[in-house]
């Protein structure tokens, strides 16, 4: 078993966020919710091409990771980017990038 302190809390937070992001019906939810100027009352399945209860588990954990906001408002919960966390996981993954980049071809 691979403990997590013996990973470095930058490794640890890029693995968050990229396993936030491991599935095309997370990326297709914030994707819809870039293109709203406002946050998403509601339900927001008349959108995605998933069922509510699926809708509903991936909202849960983008929200699990801070990528979205989601507050409760009467029945409806509003839902919402997080530009803070959005902007530094930009950030973050440029940086890994950059660090990973092999600079040109290489030879195996």
């Amino acid at each position: 078993m691979i403990k997590a302190e013996n990973f470095s809390p930058e490794l640890q937070e890029l693995a968050g966020l990229v396993k936030a992001l491991a599935h095309p019906a997370r990326l297709m939810i914030l994707e819809y919710l870039a293109t709203q100027k406002v946050c998403i009352s509601g339900d927001i399945t008349k959108e995605i091409p998933l069922s509510r209860t699926t809708v509903s588990q991936h909202l849960k954990e983008l929200k699990k990771a801070g990528l979205i906001h989601g507050t409760v408002e009467g029945l409806n919960v509003n839902y919402c980017l997080n530009p803070d966390i959005i902007g530094a996981m930009k950030q973050t993954l440029v940086n890994y990038l950059n660090k990973i980049d092999t600079g040109g071809p290489r030879l195996c």
